[in-house]
């Protein structure tokens, strides 16, 4: 039963956190006039298994694993995505930065129900115990992360899916407060880590965009696929080993 709470939790969770993320990219783009071909529920590389709606160019869809969600500004057959990178530099900044924003004002938002049920506060004192609490998790996140780059941490202290999904578990049995709290917690962890300047997080994109500022000339398409590729690979691998490291953190 243990293991099933934990599943659940854990899908729900992530899912919700991933789809907010995409939701403010999704929103962002729109704003800027950038078509968005796909906004789905579910693994990118997974089968598209239905349809829901379509709204404008958008398909809203379902994939086959229903574990997170992703936009696509890449029409059938267009697979640089050139309306996005014929864009201005500061519409692409502002695409990329979109997800990670709307993971810390959604984090906000999560947070004042779970005060008001935890501690009986009014929505004022809950709004205020909000702020604090996002300073805190914030803070607390950019510290782990200069750590980590600075040597002095080790990637063992990261948890991949194995361990967020038996955090989640333990968040669900704990109650609704709980689970709104880990809710947060980690919405902000996403939306933090992927302004990390790595090659396929928005981080990477942002500072593909500066170095275009700096260089004051466009990056090739091709160079933005290759960049990409590597990114998610080399993110795909670092997942691997955090997920092993989870296997011998459970199974001791």
């Amino acid at each position: 039963m243990n293991m099933l709470v934990s599943l659940f939790a854990f899908i729900f969770v992530v899912s919700l956190v991933v789809l907010v993320h995409e939701f403010g990219h999704f929103l962002a783009a729109r704003k800027a006039g950038v078509p968005v071909y796909e906004f789905s529920i579910g693994f990118p590389f997974s089968p598209r298994i239905a349809t829901f709606c379509r709204h404008k160019e958008t398909a809203f869809t379902l994939r086959l694993l229903p574990l997170g969600g992703f936009v696509s500004f890449s029409a059938d057959g267009d697979e640089d995505a050139c309306k996005l990178l014929g864009t201005s530099r500061l519409s692409r900044a502002s695409i990329m930065a979109g997800g990670p924003l709307f993971n810390v004002v959604f984090a906000f938002l999560v947070f004042i129900p779970a005060f008001m049920v935890k501690d009986g506060v009014s929505l004022l004192q809950a709004a205020q115990s909000s702020a604090n609490a996002l300073f805190m998790v914030v803070s607390g996140t950019l510290s782990m992360l200069g750590h980590l780059f600075a040597g002095q941490g080790s990637a063992e202290s990261l948890s991949g899916p194995l361990g967020i999904a038996m955090m989640a578990g333990q968040a669900a049995n704990g109650g609704v407060a709980d689970l709104l709290f880990f809710t947060g917690v980690l919405s902000i962890s996403l939306g933090i880590m992927n302004l990390v300047p790595f090659p396929g997080l928005d981080g990477g994109q942002l500072m593909m965009v500066l170095i275009e500022a700096v260089r004051n000339r466009p990056l090739s398409a091709k160079a933005y696929q290759v960049i990409n590729v590597a990114g998610i690979i080399l993110i795909f691998g670092l997942s691997i080993v955090i997920t092993w490291h989870d296997i011998v953190k459970i199974a001791s």
